[in-house]
Formats: C-alpha cells, structure tokens, sequence
C-alpha cells in the first residue's frame, strides 16, 4: 500500500492548457460609418501609376529638400520632356504655402499620366484658410496647366499638374 505522501505533490501539467473560447468581438464603430451616406468624404487615391510619396519636417529647409528629392524621383520616370526648373519651383511653392498652415510635417506626393506630373503637398494641419498669391506664382509657370487646394480632415492639400511632353526646341535665327 502507498501513501497519498509517498507520490509526491501535484503539479500543473508542463504542456500548454487550452483557453476557452472567447466569442467574436465586434470592432468599434468609427466615425466614418456613423456618418450620414451623403456626408462621406473619401480620401485621394492615386492608382495604375507610378507613385511617390515624400514626407519632412515642416521648417524652413523643406521646400528645398522637397525639389531635390521631388526631382531625383521624377528623374527616374524618364520623363524627358519635363522642365525641370518649373518642376522645382512648382515644389518650393506648394510645399513652402504648405508649412506656413502650421502643421509639424509635410508630405509630397508625386504621380504620373499620359506625360503629365502631379504634384501635392499636404499640410496636415486641419483647418488652414487657402491663399491666392501661391496658385497665381504657380499658374505663372510655363509648364503649369492648372492647380488648387482642397481643405480636408487631414489638412489642406496644394496641388499642381505639370505637362511634361516633350516641348519643340527653338532654334536661334540668323541674323
């Protein structure tokens, strides 16, 4: 006969217990689905293209550090037609106008059509008023063919569309 003593204590088992089953949750509702049919804004979606999206800090060096990487990026498209000083300029502007919302960062996207650049910056910063001095020093580019500004929940996006197909060269006139 053997004693309850002798077996030694009881221990949990060393292999992994199973849990019980927990029912599925529900995911909270967000805002977007309590929102009235009419009232949904969607969000901009670029699709079939080639894409780049670029983001910095929102200070005085990004306009300048927006044109370089901006360019560098459109380089590798072999957009060759594109003017590349309007490009640069097109950048400094829409992403200078963009960091005076007040926002912490900026963000450039860039996309590509039927030799045409798209160009964007966002401000994230909610409920920055538009200004008309940006849109009148952009459309004054030659390669501009239009731009504008949408103001959204996550702040005001600038945008330009540049013509990238390639222009006729002149050639000087004898004189």
């Amino acid at each position: 006969m053997t004693s309850p003593e002798a077996e030694g204590p009881k221990l949990s088992p060393t292999y992994p217990q199973k849990k019980p089953v927990e029912p599925t949750r529900r995911p909270p509702a967000t805002e977007s689905r309590t929102r009235l049919p009419g009232l949904f804004r969607p969000r901009m979606q670029i699709r079939n293209r080639q894409t780049a999206a670029l983001t910095f800090r929102a200070d005085e060096w990004a306009p300048a550090k927006a044109a370089v990487q901006a360019l560098a990026v459109v380089r590798g498209w072999c957009c060759p037609g594109l003017d590349e000083r309007d490009m640069e300029a097109a950048v400094k502007l829409l992403v200078a106008a963009a960091v005076q919302d007040g926002g912490r960062r900026v963000s450039v996207h860039l996309a590509d059509q039927a030799e045409k650049i798209l160009v964007v910056a966002l401000s994230h910063q909610p409920g920055a008023a538009p200004e008309g001095e940006v849109f009148a020093a952009l459309q004054a580019l030659a390669t501009v063919d239009s731009c504008g500004d949408d103001l959204a929940d996550d702040g005001r996006r600038l945008w330009a569309l540049l013509d990238a197909t390639p222009r006729p060269r002149r050639t000087p006139r004898a004189a």
